[in-house]
């Protein structure tokens, strides 16, 4: 078919949403969206032909707003969103959908995939970061469970990358952030999952310092099947500062979660049994300010990280969420995946909020609060960074996985037609 029957240019109705992602808007020159591989080839084409810049949207919650372009083409992927179950514990799953949508689709039959928190995250964007999800110590990364994907590459062509066909390729899509291709379908493997004990345990802020510490004690400890966030909350309006830790235990005595709760002093537990499918939620950032993100992986959380932590959360305005690992994350060679930092005990995430009309001088004031916290990691990961200098180019990958994913750069996208993104250039 002729793509520019579907697509969306400006003036055209829906353009406005069609350019407009949760990260904010673009002025495109056209919108396109396929609905099959060789409608992907075709739109790379036609975007080629024109001399467009791409940017690839799968979902559209990348902070830096990868997923739209001024003047360029938007491959907006959402039309690929079937949910396809194949035999036993395999399934098919289309890179526009969202992992709200994969979730309804798979528990009727008593399957999930560990993958982040969000209903409207899409399976392609999240999963080419690596996908920390709320069973990511018991199962891993989404990654993890991916078994192979179909993509469209730079030159046009459809090709399936998996431990035997284009093994180059499959390395580096689970965790090189979307540099290869378009992917345009993942096979996974699913988990048997029917219910879990899911909510919110929400602490009093007497002492940060050792609720931070009470919180990692007890993970070090914890069944795999416990997957916590300790979030530390600034006041937004009629909503207090507080501390809440966000619980997911898939396991068959809950009992195991009462640990956390003698960490601190309890003010309130919303903790139930829940589908899996009901633990994913919606989340926008708050509207009104422009957040400042910053994150890092930590090999522990020791007295000088937790420290920098409650420090970092005194000069107020800025959330800070602190998310467990180990497990089967770090079971995983660190140079299985392009995701190397598997000895990570815990994501750090944190974001201020400042007025959208902030000067340079306070975004950069936020950012040197976040380094006292940054500079204790390892590495970042690219599904909660919110910066690209080259420092945080550094970060997501260290230095021999970085040379390996430049070397499967210049194979499969020599000329970089794919680099809004956490861009590894083949130069």
């Amino acid at each position: 078919m002729d793509l520019n029957e579907t697509a969306i240019r400006p003036g055209d109705e829906g353009y406005d949403a069609a350019s407009t992602t949760i990260a904010g808007t673009a002025r495109p020159a056209i919108v396109l969206r396929p609905r099959t591989a060789q409608e992907v080839v075709g739109s790379i084409r036609l975007a080629l032909d024109e001399g467009l810049p791409l940017a690839v949207r799968s979902g559209g919650h990348n902070l830096l707003n990868y997923g739209n372009i001024d003047g360029g083409a938007v491959l907006d992927l959402s039309q690929l969103d079937t949910v396809e179950i194949l035999d036993g514990d395999r399934v098919r799953i289309g890179a526009g959908a969202t992992w709200g949508h994969v979730a309804e689709q798979l528990g009727p039959h008593g399957l999930a995939i560990t993958s982040g928190d969000t209903l409207s995250v899409g399976v392609g964007g999240l999963t080419q970061a690596g996908g920390i999800g709320w069973m990511v110590r018991k199962h891993g990364l989404t990654i993890d469970s991916v078994v192979s994907a179909e993509v469209v590459t730079a030159a046009g062509e459809v090709v399936a990358a998996s431990a035997t066909e284009n093994p180059d390729l499959f390395w580096a899509l689970r965790g090189g952030a979307g540099n290869f291709g378009v992917v345009t379908s993942f096979e996974f493997r699913a988990q048997r999952v029917s219910t879990v004990h899911f909510g919110s345990i929400a602490f009093t802020l007497d002492d940060v310092p050792q609720l931070l510490k009470g919180w990692a004690a007890v993970m070090r400890t914890a069944p795999e099947e416990l997957t916590t966030t300790l979030v530390l909350m600034p006041g937004f309006g009629d909503f207090p500062a507080g501390a809440i830790l966000v619980v997911a235990y898939g396991g068959d005595d809950p009992a195991a979660i009462d640990p956390l709760r003698t960490i601190g002093t309890v003010v309130s537990d919303e903790v139930a049994e829940k589908a899996y499918a009901d633990v994913l939620e919606e989340a926008h950032p708050p509207a009104g300010v422009l957040p400042v993100v910053g994150n890092t992986l930590v090999e522990a959380v020791d007295d000088d990280l937790v420290a920098a932590v409650a420090s970092a959360y005194a000069t107020g305005g800025r959330v800070v969420f602190l998310r467990s690992l180990g497990g089967a994350f770090g079971r995983v060679a660190p140079d299985a995946t392009a995701f190397a930092h598997r000895s990570a005990e815990a994501l750090i995430v944190s974001a201020a909020f400042l007025p959208v009309d902030a000067t340079p001088d306070q975004v950069e004031s936020a950012r040197a609060v976040w380094r006292s916290i940054g500079q204790h990691g390892i590495g970042s990961y690219a599904g909660f960074l919110g910066s690209d200098t080259e420092a945080d180019l550094a970060a997501l990958w260290p230095a021999a996985t970085r040379e390996r994913l430049v070397d499967v750069k210049r194979t499969w996208d020599p000329d970089n037609t794919f680099r809004r993104n956490f861009n590894v250039s083949p130069h």
